[in-house]
């Protein structure tokens, strides 16, 4: 499933890293910011050098993991850090959960999957994945449900097979 980071305070090394880990992020205006390592005679871990390059330029990410230097949630944002800038990331994160929640879970897991799977394969390896994603959800139950929904204009109830339970 999706993870959304909400960012109201400090994510500063470790804590920066977590929030790039995250499918998005949802960032007040004056969150602050840092890729500090450096100013500890480290690098950055746990995946940050590969996430960052992949979300911003690498002149930006050399610049931020160079210096150490504090940057505010508007600039996560202009440098492609934060999904969304927000006056409650919480309540922004938790309404964008809310609206996942309310799609098949079979197509979400598929999504995830070919996302997680964009960096480090070839665009033909990708384009392959996506067929053999589609190809698995047409004619589902949950695929069917959406559009049975839709056309008969009331909400989706859709089944989770990994949980067991109705989602909706």
């Amino acid at each position: 499933m999706p993870v959304i980071a909400a960012v109201h305070g400090f994510a500063v090394g470790g804590g920066f890293q977590l929030a790039l880990a995250a499918d998005m992020r949802y960032v007040a205006r004056a969150a602050k910011f840092s890729i500090m390592e450096v100013k500890w005679g480290l690098v950055p871990d746990m995946g940050a050098t590969q996430l960052m390059c992949h979300l911003a330029r690498e002149d930006v990410v050399r610049d931020l993991s160079y210096t150490g230097r504090v940057f505010d949630g508007q600039q996560a944002f202009e440098f492609g850090f934060a999904t969304q800038i927000c006056s409650d990331p919480v309540a922004d994160g938790l309404a964008a959960a809310k609206a996942i929640s309310a799609q098949s879970p079979d197509a979400v897991r598929a999504l995830k999957r070919l996302f997680n799977g964009v960096y480090d394969a070839s665009a033909r390896r990708r384009l392959l994945e996506e067929t053999v994603e589609q190809q698995a959800l047409v004619g589902t139950p949950n695929q069917v449900e959406t559009v049975r929904a839709d056309i008969e204009k009331r909400p989706t109830v859709f089944v989770d097979p990994q949980l067991r339970s109705f989602v909706g």
